[in-house]
């Protein structure tokens, strides 16, 4: 998962980055190396808002003429599926634990971005809502 970013110059010197899709990430750094490590920093944990607020996660849309792509990590992406799916399908984690036969904890670190998950669980819980994680090389 990937999101368009505008690395915009500062006239103070380095870019300030902002992401169309996510206007909660906003960012900067004193040169393109630093501000790309500051856009995926602030990009995952803007995706902390959405899931707190248990918000939809926008999908990134297609790049821009002078966008760059700024990724998640995976796991983070992962969740985001399961998030907004479950959003979508209105199923809450206590349901959610019901249909997996887990406790209520193991069902709510699903979707708990400071909680490392195997993807397996991500996939088995998509699964109990009909879905199917997908993993592809681009």
């Amino acid at each position: 998962m990937k999101y368009p970013a505008s690395f915009t110059p500062d006239p103070d010197g380095g870019y300030v980055v902002t992401f169309r899709d996510i206007p909660e990430a906003i960012t900067q750094g004193d040169d393109d190396d630093e501000a790309m490590f500051m856009a995926r920093d602030v990009l995952r944990e803007a995706m902390s808002i959405y899931f707190d607020e248990k918000r939809p996660v926008p999908m990134p849309s297609k790049a821009q003429r002078d966008e760059r792509l700024v990724d998640l990590p995976i796991s983070v992406a992962a969740k985001v599926l399961l998030l907004n799916e479950m959003l979508t399908q209105k199923v809450n984690a206590s349901e959610l634990s019901r249909r997996l036969g887990a406790s209520p904890q193991t069902a709510a670190r699903l979707t708990d971005l400071e909680h490392a998950t195997k993807i397996d669980q991500i996939d088995a819980a998509l699964q109990a809502l009909g879905k199917r994680l997908e993993v592809s090389l681009s």
